[in-house]
Parts: structure tokens; sequence; C-alpha cells
């Protein structure tokens, strides 16, 4: 018999005030010599509280700066003059840096410590990173973070629509992972039952979390969390297949034909209700769950385009023509261009 060896992070710290004990989470990791790349204008804002954490569990930073680029060329500079001390990179931001310092990480073989200030989608626990490759998005392979550090009090401080994004992207996984067994049905691959397992209870966990409001330390702490459990359901899958499906298909569809896109978690929960009717299972749960967080009455704002979503549907299966959702097969893009004509629900919303 073989056996594979899965990563899973080795620190994971989520709750009010965690990033000023930074420097005792790393100084306990045996994390003493760190780079850190900080997102835009954030180094005024968390750069002091950070520096003095590091300054007094005795843990060097070797460089820190703000980063703002995710092209594959100058992240690859970036990693290569790094100190050759280097003992783990951190980043500290939106999904953009993220990335970045996760790609750092990668390419020069060491931990990734993930510090997101905002939880707009489950990038900050994913083991790939969205970069630019000869001018074009593409996902990369990079690693699991080896730590996950999550402030709450930053995430409430974050724009709303960071969180709506958050909620969009985690319940997603219902719709994706119906579509991975629509995959195995129809001969197309094989589903993991244990990411299934990991992957269900993420979404199951945070669709059943009583709340009053979505500023509630334990409902983001859930959302939190079962982000992260989303990204280990990924490593043990080998692919994102556990969280992402004809959804994201929707929404990457999204992202090449529009000048301005939504932002990524918004346009997957929006696709992800549409998803879920065409499948027939769980609209119900999703639309409570949209309306009770008040994700609907944020998209409502948006004043999206119903046509731009019938012509994501067509281009969805071109995105990733190696898999096989249900937006792979006509009849069924054919009922979801209907289902965006007839919902209530989506006349509600769509313009």
């Amino acid at each position: 018999m073989t056996s594979r060896h899965i990563a899973i992070p080795a620190l994971l710290k989520i709750g009010p005030g965690a990033l000023d004990e930074l420097g005792r989470y790393l100084k306990e990791a045996q994390l003493e010599k760190v780079v850190i790349l900080f997102g835009n204008g954030l180094i005024d804002m968390f750069g002091m509280s950070v520096m003095e954490s590091l300054q007094e569990a005795e843990v060097e930073v070797l460089e820190y700066q703000e980063l703002d680029t995710v092209k594959l060329e100058d992240l690859t500079e970036l990693a290569f003059s790094m100190s050759a001390k280097t003992q783990a990179v951190v980043g500290i931001g939106g999904g953009k840096v993220i990335d970045a310092a996760k790609y750092c990480g990668f390419l020069r073989n060491i931990p990734f410590i993930s510090i997101p200030t905002s939880a707009s989608s489950d990038g900050f626990s994913s083991a790939s990173a969205s970069l630019l490759v000869d001018g074009h998005r593409k996902s990369v392979p990079a690693r699991l973070a080896y730590g996950i550090v999550v402030d709450t009090k930053i995430i409430k401080s974050a724009p709303k629509r960071f969180l709506f994004s958050g909620i969009g992207d985690m319940v997603s996984k219902i719709t994706a992972l119906y579509d991975w067994n629509f995959e195995e049905e129809n001969g197309y691959g094989k589903v993991n039952d244990f990411a299934v397992m990991i992957a269900k209870k993420a979404v199951n966990s945070f669709v059943r979390t009583p709340f009053t409001s979505i500023d509630e330390d334990l409902f983001l702490k859930e959302l939190l969390d079962s982000l992260a459990m989303s990204g280990i359901a990924n490593e043990i899958a080998g692919s994102s297949a556990p969280t992402s499906g004809s959804e994201h298909l929707i929404s990457h569809a999204l992202d090449k034909m529009l000048e301005q896109p939504q932002l990524h978690g918004i346009q997957v929960g929006i696709a992800t209700y549409l998803m879920s009717v065409v499948q027939d299972h769980r609209y119900v749960r999703v639309d409570t769950i949209f309306t009770q967080t008040g994700f609907w009455n944020y998209v409502k704002t948006l004043q999206m385009r119903r046509e731009d979503f019938e012509k994501a549907i067509d281009l969805a299966p071109s995105i990733k023509p190696f898999r096989h959702t249900y937006l792979h097969e006509e009849k069924y893009r054919e009922l979801a261009k209907e289902v965006l004509r007839t919902d209530k629900r989506l006349t509600e919303i769509l313009v």
C-alpha cells in the first residue's frame, strides 16, 4: 500500500486581537527571522503593532515592504532576493498580497504565514495562487499556509462588501460538491470521500450558525474557520474540485468578459444560487442564508446585468475544459439561462 502526506496548517489563530500576538505565535513556532509583505496602505494601519509584537518576542524582521503586484516575474525576483536566513514569509492584507507571499514561500521552500485583513474568499487558506502570467490571470500551484492568523477586529473594520464576498464564496461549496459528484457519476474523475466530508462539514457548520448580526464574533469565527477548512479539503483532493464547481466557472467567465467585475465571492454567490436551482439541490437553504445575512440586499445595489450572466454561462465550460460540471452539458446551460429569466429571486437582483 502507498500513502500520501497531506499538509495542514501547524498554526491557526482566529479571534479578536490575534494580530497583536503575532510575535509570540512565530516565536513558539521557532520562526525567528522573517520577511513581511503588507498590502497597499497597511504599513500605516498595522505596521507599528506588528513590529512591536515581533520585537517583544525577539523575532527579527529581515525585510518588510508594501506590495502591489502579482506578476510572476516580479514575485520570482522578489523571492530570490530574500536573505538566505529567511525562515518564513508573512503576508498581511487582501488576496493580492496573500497570493504574492504564498508564492514567494513556495519558490523558496519556506513556511508562509497567512494574515488576511478581510474575509472575502478562501484564498488565504488555499494551496494555489492567482498570478499574472504573460498579462493573464492564472491559478498556479503554491503551498498551503504553514500558519493562519486572523484578527476578527480587523475583519470587522473592513468594508462590508468583503464580508458578503466571503459569505458567497463559503456557501458555494454546496453546489461545488454536487458538481464533483456529478462528474464521478458521469465517468469523469474520482471523488475523494474524505475531501468531500471536510468541505461538507465546513459549509454545513457555517450555514447552521445562529446569529443576529454578521459582525458577531461567533459568526465571523465560524465563517473564517469554514473558509480555512475549505483549503484543507482542496489539499486532500489535490485540486480545487471540492470547493469550486460550475458557480466558480461563471465567476471566472465574468472576470474575463467584464471591464470591472465584482468581487469574486459576490459573483460566485449569485452563481451558487442559480446553480443550486439548476441542480435542484438546497436552493432554499442558499436563499435563506443570503437573505438572513443581507447578501441579497447588497447585491441589489450593484445593478448587475442578466445578459452578462447568460454569456458567462455559455463561456463557462471553456474556462476549465478538463472538468465536467453541470454547465459542461448543453441541456443544463439552457436550463440555467431559463432560470435566470424566470426565477423570482434572480429577477429581483439582476437588471
